[in-house]
C-alpha cells in the first residue's frame, strides 16, 4: 500500500563492491534521518550496527546473524537488528555433498571464498566439518578482487583438483561469471551458491530462495514502521531452497 516518493521515501545505497564503503554509507543513513536501514550484506550490516543502537535495522538476506554477532538468538535477536538469514553455512556444507554425490569421483575440490567478509569462516568450517566424511580434501583460495581468480584456479589445477565451491559472499557474485567462464574451461565441476549463477553458465547452484526472503523483509519493514519492535520480531530463516542445474 505504500507509493515511493509519497507515502515512503527509499534511498538506495551501495557501496559498489567495496567494504570500506559501508560505515560512510551507514553514515549517510542518519544524515538522511532513516526510520528503518535495510542490509542486504553482513559487513553493511555491522557498519550499520556500529553506527546506531537504536533505528531498526532488517537484514533483507544475510548468511549467518547469529553466527556473525548480529543477533542473540533467531528467536529473540535483541536489540535493534531482525530480518532474513540464509542459513549460510549449513547450505555451504550441503553444496559440498551435492558435487560429491553428482560427481563421485571427486576427491580434491577447490573452495573460492571472500575470507574478509565475516560470513566466509563460517562456511569454510562448515565445509571442512562434512569434507573428511565425503573423501574430500579442501583447497580454500582467498579471491579480493577479480585479479585473483586465475591464479586461484592456476593453483587448483597444481593441486590437481577435480570440483569447485564457492561461497556465498555478496562481493563474489559480481566475478560470478568469470569464476563460471574459468570452471567451465577448465571442465571442473561447480556448485555454486546463487541459481543466477546456473542460468548464467555454471553447472549448478543451491539457494535460499531469494525472491521469498526479499518479501518476508519487506513484510517486516512494514511491521516496523508500524510499530513493532526489531527485538520482538524473531529472525527468519527459508523455508524454500532451490536447487539448479545447468543441462
Amino acid at each position: 500500500g505504500y507509493v515511493d516518493g509519497r507515502t515512503i521515501v527509499i534511498h538506495y545505497l551501495s557501496a559498489d563492491g567495496k567494504d570500506d564503503r559501508f560505515p560512510a554509507l551507514a553514515s549517510e543513513c542518519l544524515r538522511l534521518k532513516a526510520d528503518i536501514i535495510a542490509v542486504s550484506s553482513t559487513p553493511a550490516a555491522q557498519a550499520a550496527k556500529r553506527a546506531t543502537r537504536t533505528v531498526p535495522i532488517v537484514m533483507i538476506a544475510l548468511g549467518d546473524p547469529v553466527g556473525t554477532g548480529l543477533a542473540e538468538s533467531i528467536t529473540r535477536p535483541g536489540g535493534n537488528v531482525t530480518g532474513m538469514s540464509q542459513m549460510v553455512p549449513e547450505l555451504s556444507a550441503k553444496r559440498l555433498e551435492l558435487l560429491k554425490e553428482a560427481v563421485p569421483k571427486i576427491s580434491r575440490v577447490l573452495v573460492l571464498s571472500y575470507l574478509s567478509d565475516p560470513i566466509a569462516p563460517l562456511q569454510v568450517a562448515a565445509l571442512d566439518k562434512v569434507a573428511p566424511s565425503l573423501g574430500v580434501t579442501l583447497f580454500v583460495r582467498d579471491i579480493r578482487s577479480s585479479a585473483d581468480i586465475a591464479p586461484a584456479f592456476d593453483a587448483g589445477v597444481s593441486e590437481h583438483v577435480d570440483g569447485v565451491i564457492m561461497t556465498a559472499e555478496s562481493v563474489l557474485v559480481v566475478h560470478g561469471a568469470q569464476i563460471s567462464e574459468f570452471a567451465a574451461r577448465l571442465r571442473l565441476p561447480a556448485v555454486y551458491p546463487y541459481v543466477i549463477q546456473a542460468e548464467a553458465g555454471g553447472l549448478m547452484a543451491y539457494e535460499a530462495t531469494t525472491p521469498e526472503l526479499h518479501k518476508n523483509a519487506a513484510l517486516y519493514v512494514d511491521k516496523i514502521l508500524k510499530g513493532a519492535k526489531p527485538s520482538d520480531l524473531p529472525v527468519q530463516q527459508p523455508t524454500k531452497l532451490s536447487l539448479a542445474i545447468n543441462l
